[in-house]
């Protein structure tokens, strides 16, 4: 959790049982005025209904788009159900607990098919069958480069890095479009967002992985 002016910004995991009783925590005894999310209104109403993707979908995203897509939510599904959380559980929670509350919500990240159709031009071929090849072994990373941790918790500022920096350095593609590029988009609209609402006590949900880089980038703005 990182605190800049007005703003609380709060890295969660996607599947951890942690995340949900942080997110749950921070509501209802900081009552923030506005509450933002790391997605897009495609996502969102993907997410309260449950919506899964359909070959129709190609149109908008591309083939390998699709697949790219496929491939990411059923990793994530997989990891989910190890520990029984689905998938963006944290993120459904906070929109209930701001409908409940009446508290103003942002969706502030970059529209899906915006970035996925962004990864596949800068996707090479070589990133392709490295991607591929590690998916197969199970993990993108090797045994000895990271110690195992707990799926129910959010990983520890230095664990991320690390694997940032791994991913960084396999899949420089992946590395700048959904990490890199996506935390200067959202970090141009919470500053937005936070100067529109000078007075007004903002809490900005978003992945762990984004957390420090959004923060060191409003920092900086």
């Amino acid at each position: 959790m990182k605190n800049y002016q007005n703003l609380t910004l709060l890295g969660t995991s996607h599947i951890a049982k942690q995340s949900l009783l942080e997110v749950k925590k921070f509501i209802l005894e900081e009552k923030p005025e506005i509450i933002t999310l790391e997605l897009d209104r495609g996502r969102l109403y993907g997410l309260l209904n449950k919506r899964k993707l359909k070959l129709n979908d190609i149109k908008d995203i591309g083939i390998r788009g699709f697949v790219l897509n496929l491939i990411g939510a059923y990793v994530e599904k997989k990891l989910g159900k190890l520990v029984g959380v689905n998938p963006g559980s944290e993120m459904k929670l906070a929109f209930k607990l701001a409908k409940e509350n009446k508290i103003q919500i942002f969706l502030i990240d970059q529209e899906i098919s915006i970035t996925l159709k962004k990864l596949i031009k800068k996707f090479t071929l070589k990133e392709i069958f490295r991607f591929m090849a590690d998916l197969f072994k199970g993990f993108i990373l090797r045994k000895n480069d990271i110690e195992p941790f707990d799926l129910r918790k959010v990983p520890e500022e230095e664990l991320i890095i690390k694997v940032i920096e791994k991913v960084k350095e396999r899949y420089p593609s992946i590395y700048e479009v959904l990490i890199k590029e996506r935390n200067e988009y959202m970090a141009k609209a919470l500053y937005k967002i936070m100067d529109d609402n000078k007075d007004k006590k903002i809490l900005s949900i978003m992945g762990a992985g984004h957390e420090k880089g959004v923060y060191e980038i409003l920092t900086r703005i």
